[in-house]
Parts: C-alpha cells; structure tokens; sequence
C-alpha cells in the first residue's frame, strides 16, 4: 500500500486475525517494541476494556544477539495476552525519513535526535494513517512515558509522574489535533511498577533489559551508519579562536560537549565546542566557552499557541534528561522560535531538540536546535509574526 507516496506493507497476522468485538471507540491499536514498556501498556489497555491490537514495525536494523530481529517478542507478547498482532513493514520509510535524515544531519555538523524524528515522522505519522485505513482503528497507543491531558477546551501533552522516565520530550512533533485519539497508559506509572507488572504475568520480557542505543544500530555503535567517507575524514582540531591545536579523527566521531574520546590534553577539562562539516574541523573549549543563555529552534510544532509569544515565561529543556529551565521567549516566526534562559545552559547542541513547558508541565512547543549563526535574522524582535507580537 502506498502511504505518502511510500510503499508499507502489512503481511498476514502473526498468530491470529483482527476480529473487534466492540465498538471503534473502544478499538486501540498498540504500537509493540518487544519491550517490557509496550507490552504491559498492552496488557494495561485490554484489562481497561479496550479492543487491543498489537503493531510492530519492521525496519532495517542491524541484528544481533542482544536483540531480536523486528521485535519477534512482541508477536509473542502478544500472543501471551491473547492479542491479535501484525508485522507493518516501514523500511523504505524508515530508511528516507529516519536512516537519511540522521545521515545528513551529521554531514552539516549537527548531532540528531532519530527518537523524536521517528514519532512524528513515522510513529505518530505515516504508520498511524496505515492503522486507521487498515483496521478502522481511530486510537493509538505507545509504552512512551507521558501523559495527555485535558481541560475545558485543550487536551494537551505532559511530562509522565516519573519524571526520571518522562518521554515527553521525544513526542513534542505530534500534532495537537491527533493528541485526543492518543492513550499512554503509562503515564501515571513508574518503571518499577512496570516491572512489576510484567513479572506478576510471567510475561517473557519482564527482565528484558531496557534497549539504550539507537534502534536501527542492532545496539551497535551508530557510526556504523555514518560511513561516507567526508564524514570519517581527519581534519584540524583547534581552540574556540580557531587556532590548530591538533588532528581528529573525523567529525561522525564527536558531538557537542564530548569530553571522551577527543584524545587532546590540554591541561583542562575540554569539551567539543563547535562542528563546521564546511571546513572539516573540530573545536575545544573550556566549559565555560560552551555555556549559552539564548538558543533557537527551528522547524517548530506548537502544541498551546497563545502561549509562546514574545516575553512569555516558561520552562525549555535541550536535551531529554533532567528537568526544565526557566527562559523567557524572545523571539518567534512561524517555524522558528528563541529563548533566553535564566542560568547559561551547557552545550545547546544543533541537531537536538528545544522543547518548552508551561507551568502545568503541559508542552508548549518543540523544535530542532539552530545553529548561532544560522539565527542572527531569523528570529529578532523585528522580524517577528504580527500575530505573535
């Protein structure tokens, strides 16, 4: 079937056949990693009453011990619930979408965030539309840690009770209008709580360890996928200034704020201050060289719109883990929006996700991290929307 102009295929069930016996408001397709998260998400929804339909997305991967090819323990999962559950073959897409995306971000120098990209591009996106032509299924769920709220006239999407595990971050590019057909059943949940869950159904992936790399690498190291040669191609390695200091090892190997790896004494501790893919060198600096009050994104999805304009406070996170920032918005567009933060923040990384929380911990709006210079006329106070002044 072509789906956006991509060809995805849905194979014959894995067990049994999709046959609902309740209403579409009641049907939920689960999207099935073979991860202890979506598969007690799955069992959570069907104890609820909920017609549960497990989906699991083929996509290209490098396999190897550690992981099962294509989230086969997801089928079986599954099938321990008793939940019908079917394959959905998105590697052309996977491989355009995410696999080149990641590819040509590291070519401009920038350090992306394929997790992010692949829910709203994929997840969220492409396979949901698949879902729905399908099965007539109207609602999607996921094991992602988060929550979605709802007042009188909003349903909004919020940082998870366990703040430790909250994946909001990586979910800020789903569209505010599909947000009230969306269900995270672990939302209110703690991991230990999941586990606990899993090893009370005997379910065969309660100790299964938790997948830290990237999905598409096989828990391999992502640099295999970054094998152009312009990409492993040594270069100069200089100070903030700009003067040699030594060699790298080409710039696939380094992101913002490294400090492992760079293989340069410098008598302090140094981390990567600035990638030029233009010129093929490599920066150190000093902590202190690297801290930043304003940082810009672009390419923004705005979930609460009346909220992020020009003077407004609230709270921005620049990578997924610990907690928001207070900043101030100072600069706004269509697509692009800036911050100041109240403390310097280390290492805004290009590439990386901006995302920006109210004071409910409901996301306001998310976006891809600019670089400095690619900001000076973009994002001004002159330049801005009228609607947003």
């Amino acid at each position: 079937m072509l789906v956006k102009g991509f060809d995805v295929k849905m194979p014959e069930p894995t067990f049994s056949s999709w046959t609902p016996s309740k209403p579409r408001d009641r049907q939920i397709a689960v999207l099935m990693s073979g991860g202890v998260d979506s598969s007690v998400s799955a069992h959570l929804l069907k104890e609820e009453g909920w017609d549960v339909l497990g989906i699991t997305m083929k996509i290209p991967v490098s396999c190897t011990s550690k992981r099962g090819c294509c989230g086969a323990d997801a089928a079986f999962v599954c099938n321990e619930l008793q939940i019908p559950h079917y394959f959905v073959d998105v590697t052309e897409a996977f491989e355009q979408l995410i696999i080149e995306r990641f590819r040509r971000s590291y070519a401009r120098g920038e350090t992306p965030n394929p997790c992010a990209d692949c829910n709203a591009l994929l997840k969220f996106s492409l396979v949901w539309d698949l879902i729905k032509a399908t099965f007539g299924i109207n609602y999607l769920a996921t094991g992602h840690y988060a929550q979605i709220t709802k007042n009188a006239d909003r349903t909004n999407l919020a940082r998870a009770k366990d703040k430790v595990k909250d994946q909001s971050y990586f979910l800020y590019g789903i569209p505010a209008q599909k947000l009230d057909h969306i269900v995270f059943p672990l939302g209110e949940t703690t991991k230990q709580q999941v586990r606990s869950i899993a090893e009370r159904l005997n379910l065969c992936v309660a100790d299964k360890p938790e997948s830290m790399e990237l999905c598409f690498a096989g828990e391999g190291d992502y640099r295999q996928m970054l094998s152009a040669d312009n990409l492993n191609r040594p270069g100069e390695l200089t100070d903030m200034q700009g003067r040699k200091i030594g060699e790298h090892k080409g710039i696939a190997n380094y992101t913002i704020g490294q400090r492992r790896g760079l293989r340069f004494a410098g008598g302090k501790p140094l981390y990567v201050g600035r990638i030029n893919a233009a010129t093929n060198t490599v920066a150190l600096g000093g902590k202190e060289e690297l801290c930043r009050t304003r940082v810009g994104a672009s390419d923004a999805n705005v979930l609460i719109p009346e909220k992020i304009v020009i003077g407004a406070r609230l709270r921005g996170k620049i990578r997924s883990y610990g907690d928001p920032h207070d900043c101030t918005v100072t600069g706004k567009t269509e697509t692009d929006f800036e911050v100041d933060f109240d403390e310097p923040q280390f290492a805004p990384c290009p590439g990386q996700k901006l995302v920006l929380y109210d004071d409910r911990d409901c996301v306001v709006a998310g976006g891809t991290i600019t670089h400095p210079e690619s900001r000076s006329n973009k994002t001004t106070p002159d330049k801005l929307d009228a609607a947003s002044a």
